[in-house]
């Protein structure tokens, strides 16, 4: 008897999903997608409504294979991939492959999703069948192509017109656009002093700060002070006036709700676990996808999570009935609403309506499986059960206070503050931020019981320099919620655009905060330069929201591709034809050549950009970026030393790394060593025992030891070396290192050896 034949993108979820199925049904993984676009021109055949050249991919043929094998012996295929486009996309991909072995053995086929591994869902998909929906597959392909058509066609433009290696994508040059104009915000910023007047004040043991609000009868604004003098003309006016007291003038008491926010989609579970976690998006989804898919949590696998690539806040009656029974057995019924609370989708282009990511059983609690759980898979279902969870709680009260105080005639300042009166869903989880304090937080501390007419003691009144500051650059949270507020990609792909991004070199993320790099400048001015409309917000935008009404049925995919490739590949022609490399890569100067008069320009080097010569070969002159003009001096001559490759003069010169020492025949000779005289330690070289260990500095700044016989011996390390050998391998030296975690000790520089111990750099004479 032939069997029930399931097929599901990964083994972890194929394993699942065996645990809940009966001996009548096989399940086997596609391991992702089973074929793609031949990966050479006119794999898109655009002559021809744009005609598709596959190819299954080469790591999950066998896979496909033993698919393949298995039909023989199957009376119904169930196609379980993912509920979302990409998922529709494998699942069809797969049926393309095998439709003539399907069609031989006489095999049913059905399309099935769930959007939560648990027994319960997987049964009820398994009885509610239906095809493969065409509009999906449709607008997969046409993102598939349109991704194919620009990055095949610019790319390769960018190789001739900056360097090789580059790439430029549909959705990852906008987003590349948006974190290159932040930098240049940042750049153009120019910071405006401005002074607070403060007074520190204190109520029995209690000491606060309130700020001066009103002097001389008008309220001040953030630049009504902008001078030193000026704050201290006014702060010694208070003081006369104050004579160490302030006057409680009037006190304003209010409430404010906060209500709890919406349980995660995709976007906001990645910006969330970016703040909260510290996790990237990569990350996220990675841990995110185990949760989903099945973790054996002491029963065997199940699923912990709904499907985690979602636009939607929506959840289902069951599972606000099932929030609403924790909430009062946990924490109380006044912490249950009335009424559930139902969130409407902001996202315009909310794609394949199913449920936000909640825990597929709340009563499940992380602590209780923690021990299951891998330490990122715990922080991550912590977070996404704490957020279902306070999603259907009571909101919480704050009582405010806001206390102004007189000074004399002249002042009046202001404290406030605010109690929580109740906590509500604050009792679970309150959403991080992202850059700035609100003027929420900034309200959020207590303040002491006054009365109106009673005379407070003034500790001090200061004036407070402060100067505006830049807008940041954007972190991984802060960059997937722009992207999302302008609808460029999809939340399911802002992981492999920041990837892209890095792997590129085009951003660096520095202290958590991305920042273009010089590629990553020049790859946008062209892009926004030449290709203006592809890297526009709105265009991409409109774009996305023209393959999410093909998804829907609303809208055709080949007019689509016609109307965007035409004008595309015609703009690619004529930036090929009309613009020149340096057009991109030099960026003219007001500023004449030092050695030849000529104009100088900014050129885009192998290590990032620089100042150099527009007569380059004939003139060498360069200099870094950050230099000026007026700080750069004839280079200074070494005395009594000629260069020992061509005898020719040695001069000391300025590079990207400092000075250094080199020949003045450059570029005919390139010879170039260390301003820092290198420092003989006079312990012999391990290699070769005939040269000995030379102390060097490395164009990075920092040191190293190698063996002067260089480059006949090539012994190289980069701890100080030890002239005694190690104690376990008899190897002639070992090195000092130092480590955060050990301190400074004595090691074999050999790896396989394995040796150290404790080492004091400045032993005692005791010792």
């Amino acid at each position: 008897m032939g069997k029930n034949l399931i097929i599901v993108e990964s083994p972890a979820k194929a394993k699942t999903l065996k645990k809940y199925l009966g001996e009548g049904y096989e399940v086997m993984a596609s391991y992702g997608h089973v074929r793609d676009l031949i990966p050479k021109e006119g794999a898109v055949d655009t002559e021809h409504d744009f005609a598709m050249k596959y190819r299954i991919l080469e790591k999950n043929a066998k896979h496909v294979e033993a698919i393949r094998s298995q039909l023989a012996n199957t009376t119904t295929l169930y196609l379980a991939t993912d509920p979302d486009r990409e998922g529709e996309a494998i699942s069809w991909h797969l049926y393309e492959l095998i439709k003539d072995e399907l069609q031989a053995h006489n095999i049913v086929t059905h399309r099935v999703v769930f959007y939560e591994v648990t027994k319960t869902a997987v049964l009820a998909s398994l009885e509610s069948p239906r095809p493969l929906a065409m509009d999906l597959i449709n607008a997969q392909q046409a993102r598939r192509a349109l991704d194919y058509l620009v990055g095949f066609n610019l790319s390769p433009l960018l190789w001739k017109k900056i360097r090789r290696g580059l790439s430029a994508g549909r959705v990852q040059s906008p987003a590349l656009k948006m974190i290159v104009e932040r930098e240049q915000e940042i750049d153009k910023f120019i910071a405006q002093e401005y002074w607070t007047i403060e007074a520190d004040l204190k109520v029995k043991k209690q000491t606060f700060i309130a700020k001066l609000t009103q002097y001389q009868q008008e309220k001040l604004s953030q630049f009504s002070i902008t001078t030193t003098s000026h704050a201290e003309n006014i702060g010694e006016a208070l003081r006369q006036q104050a004579n160490g007291k302030l006057k409680v003038l009037k006190i304003t008491k209010s409430q404010r709700k906060r209500n709890p926010t919406a349980p995660f989609t995709t976007s906001t579970l990645q910006q969330e676990a970016s703040r909260k976690l510290g996790f990237s998006t990569l990350r996220t989804m990675r841990i995110a996808q185990q949760l989903y898919e099945g973790i054996d949590v002491g029963q065997g696998a199940v699923g912990l999570i709904t499907y985690m690539r979602t636009d939607s806040v929506h959840l289902s009656l069951e599972a606000i009935d099932n929030i609403r029974s924790l909430i009062e057995t946990r924490y109380g019924k006044e912490n249950v609403p009335s009424e559930p609370k139902v969130y409407k989708t902001k996202s315009k282009n909310a794609q394949e309506a199913h449920e936000a990511i909640r825990p597929t059983d709340v009563f499940v609690l992380p602590e209780a499986i923690k021990s299951s759980l891998t330490l990122d898979q715990y922080k991550l279902y912590n977070l996404i059960w704490k957020r279902s969870v306070a999603s259907q709680m009571v909101h919480a009260v704050f009582s405010l206070n806001a206390v102004d105080f007189e000074c004399g005639t002249i002042g009046v300042f202001r404290a406030t503050g605010s109690t929580i009166t109740a906590a509500g869903f604050m009792k679970v989880y309150l959403e991080g931020l992202d850059d700035s304090k609100t003027a929420e937080d900034e309200d959020e501390k207590f303040l002491p019981l006054m009365q109106e007419g009673e005379i407070i003691d003034l500790l001090a009144i200061r004036e407070e320099q402060h100067f505006t500051e830049p807008p940041p650059r954007f972190t991984e949270a802060s960059l997937v919620k722009s992207l999302e507020e302008y609808g460029i990609g999809r939340p399911s792909t802002y992981a492999s655009i920041i990837t892209t991004l890095q792997h590129r070199e085009y951003v660096l993320l520095e202290s958590k905060r991305f920042t273009p790099t010089d590629v990553g400048k020049i790859v946008n001015k062209f892009l926004t330069q030449y290709f203006t409309q592809y890297v526009d917000y709105q265009f991409t935008a409109r774009l996305e929201d023209s393959l999410d009404a093909i998804a829907r049925g609303e809208q055709a995919w080949l007019p689509l591709m016609k109307e965007f490739w035409h004008p595309f590949i015609a703009q690619i022609k004529t930036t090929e034809e009309q613009v020149q490399r340096k057009d991109v890569t030099h960026e003219a100067l007001d500023e004449a050549c030092p050695k030849c008069s000529q104009p100088l320009s900014i050129r885009l080097g192998r290590r990032g950009r620089f100042i150099g010569c527009t007569t380059y070969p004939e003139c060498d002159y360069t200099r870094n970026l950050e230099e000026k003009p007026e700080d750069l001096i004839e280079p200074e001559i070494v005395e009594g030393r000629v260069c020992p490759k061509c005898e020719g003069q040695l001069v000391i010169k300025r590079g990207r790394y400092g000075k250094f020492i080199g020949c003045s025949q450059y570029p005919g000779c390139k010879h170039m060593e260390s301003l820092t005289p290198n420092e003989d330690t006079k312990i012999s070289c391990p290699i070769c025992n005939k040269g000995s260990l030379i102390k060097k500095k490395s164009r990075f700044g920092t040191f190293f030891y190698s063996c002067n016989e260089y480059p006949e011996c090539k012994y190289a390390i980069k701890n100080p070396p030890l002239a005694e050998p190690c104690p376990t391998c008899a190897w002639p030296i070992v090195t000092i290192k130092t480590t955060k975690r050990r301190g400074t000790e004595k090691a074999c520089p050999q790896k396989e050896c394995g040796f150290a111990e404790p080492y004091d750099i400045a032993p005692t004479e005791e010792k």
